[in-house]
């Protein structure tokens, strides 16, 4: 990136950093309301985190670091059913792997059980709660519409003294799920629906991973929820536009259990970008049906998945600042997550040959050239000869304008290009080699020439007989002008490697709307191809990123790579039209 995109990215994000919640806080601090302020990233861990969480997790450290206050990642798991140790591992790692440090150690919403039992007995003792015998289905029935009112539960009016035998039968288990649950006693005429008598305890026979068999009820998200970050003292809660309905309840929950300093919640739009989808429930049904290899599918907008796509950390904190914190719910172009992306790789990957589809070329007057590369070594060409192996050893940089070392390119009598640059019939504007075009230069070597192409029955080039002028090893020729330089790699010294290309997982701009996504699946969204690489590319360890020349940025897979058996995953490609505002 030059100094100048530097300049200008580190502007466009300070800028994207006066948002309203920033606006709020500053203010607040101003006015001394609070000593410190405390933020949290509060996932549930009935699954991966994804794209729209790096928002989330991005600003609540981002305004942690940035007033120099603190961020706790607690784990919000009221709900044994859905919740795996695998997922809060995970998430643990995706936060640290995104670059953020949470205060002290985790926290856990079970970690406050017997506190929320305690203060569900208060709420019942202040005639605010009560519980109700009857099925879900007639709470639900019973709860109203937007257009109706509620009708209130034959047991809403129970004595304080039945409702507290009532629960603790509830926690002896005397009940069974659906056979009871505590509601919050507020208003079953509420024009807002989460204030019709909200459960917020439920009869759950499960055990739970972090308190095991202790209990069978177990509270519901929304009660926990606020009295978590109260406990926690949070100052600002920072949650996603969906949850804006749930403020009043959450207000309510502090307010009846009573705080000196109660936490307040602010909400700001999700991250919602085309192509994607980011329902936990959803991504899950991705995996269980095989329909991708697992959550870290690098196909998957998992962070898991981005992580083993090759996407950095750096560029998915460039693509939240890019995208900014508003209240106005939006769909961000896919394309400005690839920029932020490329940007981020363009002087952080050192670069190499990689030919994804070979086709192969034998250099018929190789010998001849190459027996001169000693006479070269004056004109300052830094090769060597392997007379074992008849190899011409090249040293180049790794990087155009980074330095990063220099890595060995092999130079052999028989290469590979790319398919692609030999066409028979080529279209307009084409300026590789071709029956009319027969002269290029090789990348970081000799100017070639095609002599002769071979067909096979079908039709299809199979192989190239050409030439190298051996006057050309470094430098152009004195006597014309070579237009086009095309990449190749040795078929002798070169590696077979398998290369993942990837599409949109989904084919529509909107997979989360579809009633089947089963009728939205992208059947290209993975190409697999049989690939060679030079050598330096492939001896590099697990999650290494490249830029391979000319094809775009790539990533050895973390799972599966090995220099016996190199796997390289496409990161993004190398350019795209797409210029951010």
């Amino acid at each position: 990136m030059s100094n100048e995109n530097n300049k200008a990215s580190a502007s466009h994000n300070e800028e994207q950093k006066n948002d309203f919640i920033r606006h709020i806080i500053r203010e607040d601090l101003a006015q001394d309301k609070y000593q410190q302020i405390v933020t949290r990233f509060p996932p549930e861990p009935n699954g991966y985190l994804h794209l729209g969480h790096v928002k989330s997790i991005c600003l609540n450290f981002g305004i942690s670091e940035e007033f120099d206050g603190i961020c706790n990642l607690r784990f919000d798991d009221t709900n044994p059913t859905a919740e795996k140790q695998d997922y809060i591992d995970n998430i643990k790692n995706d936060v640290e792997w995104l670059g953020f440090k949470w205060a002290n150690q985790p926290y856990y919403a079970s970690g406050y059980f017997d506190q929320l039992y305690k203060w569900a007995i208060q709420l019942i003792e202040q005639g605010d709660a009560y519980v109700d015998l009857q099925t879900p289905e007639q709470i639900k029935e019973n709860r109203g519409s937007f257009n109706e009112p509620g009708k209130p539960s034959p047991q809403r009016d129970a004595s304080v003294e039945e409702n507290l035998q009532r629960f603790d039968d509830m926690k002896n288990g005397k009940y069974e799920e659906g056979e009871a649950v505590l509601r919050a006693k507020i208003d079953m005429a509420s024009p807002n629906m989460n204030m019709r008598d909200p459960v917020i305890y439920r009869v759950m026979k499960q055990s739970h991973h972090q308190t095991g068999d202790k209990w069978c009820i177990y509270p519901m998200y929304d009660y926990a929820h606020p009295l978590s970050d109260a406990i926690e003292g949070i100052t600002h809660s920072l949650c996603t536009l969906e949850f804006e309905d749930h403020r009043p309840f959450y207000d309510w929950a502090v307010e009846k259990i009573g705080f000196d300093l109660p936490p307040h919640q602010y909400e700001f739009s999700r991250l919602n970008v085309d192509y994607t989808m980011t329902s936990k429930r959803k991504l899950k049904q991705l995996v269980d049906e095989g329909i991708v290899s697992g959550w870290d599918d690098p196909r998957m907008p998992t962070i898991a998945g981005m992580r083993r796509r090759g996407y950095t950390p750096e560029g998915l904190r460039d693509f939240c600042d890019r995208v900014g914190v508003t209240k106005a719910d939006s769909v961000v172009d896919y394309r400005l997550l690839e920029f932020s992306i490329r940007q981020s790789l363009e002087n952080t990957t050192a670069r190499g040959m990689a030919v994804l589809k070979p086709l192969k070329v034998t250099i018929t007057n190789f010998e001849e050239a190459v027996s001169e590369w000693e006479s070269l070594k004056a004109d300052s060409v830094n090769a060597r000869w392997d007379e074992d192996n008849q190899t011409l050893w090249l040293n180049q940089p790794k990087h155009p304008n980074i330095d990063m070392g220099e890595r060995e390119i092999p130079f052999t009598k028989t290469i590979y290009i790319d398919q692609a640059d030999y066409e028979l019939e080529p279209p307009k504007g084409y300026k590789r080699l071709s029956p009319e075009k027969t002269e290029i230069r090789l990348r970081n070597t000799y100017v070639l020439a095609v002599t002769e192409h071979v067909l096979d029955d079908a039709g299809n080039v199979v192989e190239l007989k050409a030439t190298i002028d051996k006057t050309t090893l470094g430098k152009n020729p004195e006597d014309r002008k070579v237009k086009g330089v095309i990449h190749w790699v040795s078929a002798s010294q070169g590696v077979p490697t398998k290369v993942r290309l990837y599409e949109h997982l989904f084919n529509v701009e909107n997979p989360g709307a579809a009633a089947d996504i089963h009728d939205v699946l992208n059947p290209n969204s993975l190409t697999e191809l049989d690939a060679v690489v030079e050598p330096s590319i492939a001896n590099a360890e697990a999650g290494s990123r490249f830029q391979f020349e000319r094809e775009g940025y790539f990533v050895a897979d973390a799972k599966e790579h090995s220099s016996d058996k190199p796997v390289f995953n496409q990161i993004v490609s190398l350019r795209d039209n797409y210029k951010p505002e």
